[in-house]
């Protein structure tokens, strides 16, 4: 009995020993299963937390940061722009011929009025074109016409016609007169007058009985001839589109008139200034205002659709024209030959000063009265001819005049002399300079043609209308070319900064271009030069905004030597955790995949 009960006790000492051992081993599972579970749980929790700061990286920061940091660039008209790149230019022109009593039978008078139009087509280059339009109207003259053909000169005539009706900028008006006409004299088949209209006589070969098609054949030849007198010529318009289109050699030669005037601007500032190298000699004395006032102010108000003028005067003491004149025995006097004239400018145009406050080109007409020493000067051409103004011109600069008073220093003379100015002698030098400078072309006319001498404001109508033609097609070519050269700068460089108020520049510049274009094209010449000197306004501004240069030099290794000290440091620990992320994604994938086979 007592054995059984030891047996039996050992038994359950065993069977205590066994389940305190089960015991422990399922207690160190569960606490192993427990920290592989925290385990997952944190390696979950820091992907999803690696994953969230990617996401918001992805999604918020970088559209973020690409919206704050990226270049502000404007809508731009680019498609219109581009039209541009081929410019075809349609130039019309409305012209009457109006026949007088006795150049028209009964039967041809049937058959007027009649209209014909007048095409013309030249090829610039490749990306310009011309066309020329003229729009001639045929008719008889009225009873008032008839009786102002019957004044005694054609001058009057000119007059009388004019008082009659005034024809609209750009539009010309040809009278034409038997050959049994008083009017004009035998010598003189066409007379051009001030206003916008041309007389011209009919030929013994087209007396009356001829038909009215044979006529209008004998009479197309010198209508043309007074068309590109009084309205333009292609030398005219290939000149004015030197900014756009690269001229053969051939042709600069024809625009050399052209060369000599100032680019189309839309102010201009003249200077008159007075040259007195001895003040010890003589005391200089010229009424400038009255002969601003009297002999310069009409012809620039005339100019006024053309630009805006400003005018101021000074007197420079002790000033040297810079080249020692030479003398002359067989003239007795000084000379400055036309090789010493290029050297007289640069020493002058030192003193003259400039105005700071102004961009628009300036004209300086100079007086120089030379001192007692070296009086009389003259100037003398390449011929070594003496110059009959005494005067010379620079292209695009202005011009001197040499004004000689070596008859006031006599022997009696009292230094200073005072010497009074004959200003209608300068003025009307510096005027005919001025004329050449500002682009109104003085050409000689054809043989048979008189042009009627210049009114007191110094410009006829058609001389008007002729520049006008020039600048409207100049301001288009420039503006044209000015928008096309930003359009390519802006689409090569995307650092540049396209504003709002270079966009509304530039789509007013091209909207002005259209317009002016199209007012070509009808023949409204006034409107056609204003739109054109908006366009070219507009262009201008926008093309020299200084908004344009502020990211203009930044290259592309300065963006990187800023970003990358920035989002290196943030974004390679990210970089690290999708990378651990997606290969424990994958090291899953090929456990599931190993199970499963």
């Amino acid at each position: 009995m007592g054995r059984w009960s030891h047996s039996q006790l050992s038994m359950d000492e065993g069977h205590v020993t066994h389940g305190g051992t089960v015991t422990l081993s399922n207690a160190l599972c569960s606490h192993s299963q427990t920290e592989m579970a925290t385990t997952e749980v944190e390696r979950r929790r820091g992907q999803l937390a690696a994953l969230s700061i990617a996401a918001v990286v992805i999604i918020v920061g970088v559209p973020l940061w690409w919206r704050t940091t990226e270049t502000y660039r404007a809508w731009l008209p680019v498609s219109q722009i581009k039209e541009f790149a081929t410019l075809q230019l349609l130039l019309s022109v409305d012209v009457e011929v109006v026949f007088s009593r006795g150049t028209v039978s009964p039967e041809q008078q049937k058959k007027v009025p009649m209209t014909q139009t007048q095409d013309e087509e030249h090829r610039v280059d490749e990306n310009t074109a011309l066309k020329y339009r003229y729009e001639i109207r045929y008719r008889t003259a009225t009873i008032m016409e008839e009786d102002a053909l019957k004044q005694p000169t054609a001058s009057d005539a000119d007059l009388s016609l004019h008082a009659l009706s005034e024809n609209p900028c750009g539009s010309l008006v040809v009278y034409v007169i038997p050959e049994s006409s008083s009017l004009l004299s035998e010598d003189v088949d066409v007379y051009i007058g001030q206003k916008r209209t041309a007389i011209l006589r009919l030929g013994a070969q087209m007396r009356v009985g001829r038909t009215l098609e044979q006529l209008l054949a004998h009479l197309e030849p010198r209508i043309k001839k007074i068309l590109h007198m009084m309205s333009f010529s292609h030398t005219d318009i290939t000149a004015a589109l030197s900014d756009r289109v690269r001229l053969a050699p051939g042709n600069r030669e024809n625009i050399v008139d052209s060369m000599r005037a100032f680019k189309s601007s839309p102010g201009y500032e003249i200077t008159f200034s007075l040259l007195n190298p001895d003040p010890k000699s003589h005391r200089l004395h010229w009424d400038i205002e009255s002969a601003v006032e009297t002999y310069v102010q009409p012809l620039l108000t005339k100019l006024a659709p053309i630009a805006n003028f400003s005018i101021d005067s000074q007197t420079l003491y002790y000033a040297m024209l810079g080249v020692n004149p030479r003398f002359d025995i067989s003239r007795s006097s000084y000379t400055l030959n036309a090789e010493s004239l290029a050297h007289v400018i640069n020493p002058v145009e030192a003193r003259l000063g400039s105005n700071a406050a102004s961009s628009n080109p300036v004209l300086n007409f100079l007086l120089y009265v030379p001192d007692a020493l070296h009086s009389p000067l003259h100037i003398l051409d390449r011929k070594k001819q003496a110059v009959h103004s005494n005067a010379f011109h620079s292209p695009r600069w202005g011009g001197i005049m040499v004004y000689n008073v070596n008859d006031v220093y006599g022997p009696e003379a009292v230094l200073p002399v005072d010497i009074n100015i004959n200003m209608a002698k300068v003025m009307g030098v510096f005027l005919a300079q001025l004329r050449l400078l500002l682009g109104v072309q003085s050409s000689s006319p054809p043989p048979g043609f008189v042009v009627a001498s210049c009114s007191s404001t110094g410009l006829a109508d058609w001389e008007l209308d002729r520049l006008m033609w020039s600048r409207s097609v100049e301001n288009v070519a420039t503006a044209t070319t000015t928008i096309t050269s930003l359009a390519q700068l802006l689409d090569q460089i995307g650092n540049i900064v396209i504003n709002d108020n270079i966009a509304e520049q530039v789509s007013s510049a091209v909207t002005s271009l259209q317009l002016a274009v199209a007012e070509l094209e009808a023949g409204n010449l006034g409107f056609a030069l204003q739109y054109s000197k908006e366009a070219i306004l507009a262009s201008e501004r926008a093309f020299f905004d200084p908004s344009l240069l502020h990211l203009l030099y930044f290259p592309d290794d300065q963006k990187f030597a800023i970003y990358i000290p920035l989002f290196l440091p943030m974004c390679v620990p990210i970089l690290l955790s999708l990378i651990k992320i997606a290969s424990d994604a994958r090291q899953k994938r090929r456990e599931k995949q190993a199970k499963k086979d």
